[in-house]
């Protein structure tokens, strides 16, 4: 009798041990697919630039500072590797992005182009996603930290390889919100 006892408590600590186990690894693969999404919404952003440049660019070819600010800021957006880089190259690209639209301002027939008001709407829908997934992101990674801090999952986050992660944090305020692209 003493032995089922014995056995049914191992088994229960077992079984406890490797839903925590598993608790932190699903976590993990979360805040690593959440990644995943920022980057396909910045890559989305990235490709749309060289579009809305050109467009620009046809009205506006006397604005050269301003594109290659935007130029400079998306080659930057596109090689960032960490968290804290593509945070900080992700708010240098938005204020280029504000610079050109602002240039865009100027020039009655660039907003009156289809091809251009196409491109801003798509910019438009790309950064809500992008803010979107940057909330998604920060939700799981909180999650995730919450999980790697408390008991008792924190005694198994070793035996999981599993730590905190960081912060999608945006560096400037004014990069909080999505830039306003109205013409």
């Amino acid at each position: 009798m003493k032995t089922i006892i014995v056995l049914g408590v191992v088994a229960l600590i077992a079984v406890f041990i490797i839903s925590q186990y598993n608790r932190l690894i699903r976590l993990n693969i979360t805040v690593d697919e959440a990644w995943s999404q920022i980057e396909v919404q910045l890559k989305r952003r990235a490709d749309l630039i060289p579009n809305l440049v050109e467009t620009v660019k046809g009205y506006a070819a006397h604005e050269q500072s301003t594109f290659d600010a935007v130029v400079t800021a998306r080659a930057k957006a596109t090689t960032a590797s960490s968290v804290a880089d593509t945070a900080a190259a992700d708010g240098m690209l938005t204020q280029a992005l504000r610079g050109l639209l602002a240039v865009a301002e100027a020039y009655p027939d660039l907003k009156a182009s289809a091809n251009f008001l196409s491109l801003q709407e798509e910019l438009s829908t790309t950064e809500n996603k992008v803010s979107f997934a940057r909330q998604f992101y920060n939700d799981n990674v909180r999650s995730l930290n919450t999980a790697v801090k408390t008991i008792p999952s924190s005694l198994f986050a070793g035996l999981a390889k599993v730590t905190e992660r960081e912060f999608y944090e945006v560096e400037n305020p004014q990069d909080r919100n999505v830039p306003n692209v109205k013409f």
